[in-house]
């Protein structure tokens, strides 16, 4: 008999422990588990909150962003973002939504444009926990949140102002529900939340409906026990049979109908005010976002050009420490797949045609696989605690990567701040930080002192403690001191409060090849002349405006007055951002010719 035809999924006793922790038939009271549950997700708290309200949003993506929402406040349009006084078409505007909802809320842009992203990724960590424990048992969801929380590139991101852990917990949201009518069904209110959540993600990034991946592999296991003529399929847990997930005719299609409603909710409106506007420019931004920024972007991309292997990559690095278990874990998983365990078809499957989506695209970016990490996490779960107690190497490797880093951090930040002063402010100097940041060094001391004592008291037989608390410190250090310590140079805050100190409270001020750091940080309403065009185009209307009335001064991109006569009473403020900038003040009698067109 093949493992198809006699697939039977494992009780949650049969799921092995955490070599750290006691056997599971020593099962804790439900106040015991409780606690255990309360206290990991005060840790996840306290780790991905550590640091907001203390940093400004930095670039690349943060300004422009936090910009956005900043200005749907001001005019009341949360339908149709702007960059200044251009549409922003880069991006559906649901996240920026939220960061302007955000505000309204907390009343300080410092908390609002971290917020969504913190509750996004507490909202994922709590889906994750969840699923596992339902597929499997408290335990195995506990270890999967705990393998999402601490990947690098997960908590990297979590703890930024970005779009895609937004995006990642709604398609988690949307796998949450799919996977919980295919896998423990029929359950048709699962099955339409998938859908909504599925829509959302559409409307926070467009690739929402990504989650419907999860039914091909679904379909192939449903094919594969037809085909062994089974006379029963199996569940996961549940208490159905699992027959009469089959059927159910017309409620099949609640979730991808609900998805579509859901995106209509945003764009009918949106196409109702643009063709009412009877504007151009509202035609270019249905073009660019609907198209441009979508289909084009995949099938003809223009940037972000990586080699096939480029995910590989990025699996191996910033999914640590989850990666580091994929030798062991690989054998295990066709273990289970061979005998046709549809929790693991389901699971893998999404992560596998995932990658094979974006990998399909030149175009590619380490965020782009991110809603692929909890769904590999669950997968990997209920079988790593397993692996620690039959290998040695494993955890040996674990708690030697992050006794290396926690040794590499000390040394670093010893000789940075004490030994060799000199040494650290070139490093600074060359990543276009300013010296004041040098406390960058004593924070990164700190935490490797202290991390690699955690380490010591671990010792090799506890490298899930060890990485606890390594990652844990690393994360918390990063968000109340290292940040900080560079957001003056990092947001463009220290640039823009130069240029107000210089030009004093009474003055207007225009902005030539500006970033959205600029304009999100002026101490005062700034004017601009666009943003996606030339900055020499910029600079013509920028003098025409200056020369309107007394006391405006201009904050120019250098390399907007290549082509100028040079102006003695230009006031060189240095790099920022990685550009030069000048401050230029009023003069109606300078004029720079516009350059030739090539």
């Amino acid at each position: 008999m093949t493992g198809w035809t006699a697939c039977t999924m494992p009780s949650s006793t049969n799921v092995p422990p955490d070599a750290t922790d006691p056997p599971m038939n020593a099962t804790p009271s439900a106040r015991v588990a409780r606690r255990e549950v309360a206290l990991f997700f005060l840790f996840a708290f306290v780790l991905l909150a550590a640091g907001i309200g203390l940093r400004d949003p930095w670039p690349s993506d943060e300004p422009r962003f936090t910009l956005v929402a900043k200005q749907m406040v001001e005019s009341g349009d949360w339908l149709i973002p702007r960059r200044g006084n251009e549409l922003y078409a880069d991006k559906p505007p649901l996240f920026m939504d939220l960061q302007a909802l955000s505000f309204t809320l907390v009343r300080d842009w410092r908390v609002a444009f971290l917020l969504p992203s913190l509750l996004a990724t507490l909202g994922t960590l709590w889906l994750v926990y969840d699923l596992g424990r339902r597929l499997w048992d408290r335990r195995a969801g506990l270890l999967a949140a705990w393998l999402t929380l601490f990947a690098v590139g997960f908590t990297f991101q979590a703890k930024r102002a970005q779009i895609d852990p937004t995006v990642t917990f709604f398609i988690t949201l949307a796998n949450y529900g799919l996977l919980r009518h295919l896998l423990q069904g029929p359950d048709w209110r699962r099955w339409a939340l998938g859908g909504v959540a599925a829509g959302l993600g559409v409307i926070t990034k467009g690739v929402g409906v990504l989650a419907f991946l999860t039914v091909l592999p679904w379909l192939w296991w449903r094919w594969r026990l037809r085909r062994a003529h089974a006379d029963r399929i199996p569940t996961a847990g549940g208490s159905g049979t699992g027959l009469a997930a089959y059927a159910g005719g017309w409620r099949w299609l609640l979730a991808p109908a609900l998805c579509v409603f859901t995106v209509a909710l945003w764009l009918v409106p949106l196409l109702i005010v643009a063709h009412a506007s009877h504007d151009a420019a509202y035609g270019a931004y249905l073009d660019n976002l609907l198209f441009k920024q979508t289909a084009e972007r995949y099938a003809a991309a223009w940037h972000h050009q990586q080699p096939p292997w480029y995910y590989l990559e990025v699996i191996a690095l910033q999914w640590l420490p989850l990666s580091l278990f994929l030798p062991w874990l690989a054998p295990a998983w066709w273990r289970k797949l061979r005998d046709g365990d549809p929790r693991f078809v389901l699971l893998l499957g999404f992560v596998v045609l995932l990658l094979v989506f974006f990998n399909l695209s030149a175009g590619k970016r380490e965020v782009y696989i991110l809603p692929g990490l909890p769904m590999l996490a669950l997968a990997a779960a209920p079988l790593i605690t397993d692996i620690l107690v039959q290998h040695r190497w494993p955890g040996r490797l674990l708690w030697a990567l992050c006794a290396a880093f926690a040794t590499a951090a000390l040394a670093v930040g010893l000789r940075a701040w004490w030994i060799d002063p000199q040494w650290g402010q070139r490093l600074l100097a060359a990543r276009d930080v300013g010296l004041t940041a040098a406390a960058v060094w004593i924070w990164l001391a700190g935490f490797g002192a202290a991390a690699l004592l955690a380490c010591v008291i671990a010792r090799p037989g506890r490298p899930l403690l060890a990485a606890s608390a390594t990652l844990g410190l690393f994360w918390i250090c990063v968000g109340i001191g290292i940040m900080p310590a560079l957001n003056d140079s990092s947001s463009g805050r220290g640039l823009m409060r130069a240029v107000g100190e210089r030009i004093g409270a009474d003055a207007g001020l225009g902005l030539v090849g500006w970033r959205e750091q600029q304009l999100l940080q002026a101490d005062r309403p700034a004017q601009t002349f666009g943003f996606s065009r030339d900055p020499s185009a910029q600079l013509q209307d920028a003098l025409i405006w200056q020369a309107q009335a007394p006391q405006r001064w201009l904050l120019v991109q250098a390399a907007a007055l290549a082509a100028c006569p040079p102006r003695a009473d230009a006031i060189d403020l240095g790099l920022g951002n990685r550009r030069e900038w000048v401050l230029l003040p009023p003069d109606p009698g300078w004029r720079c010719p516009v350059p030739a067109r090539r």
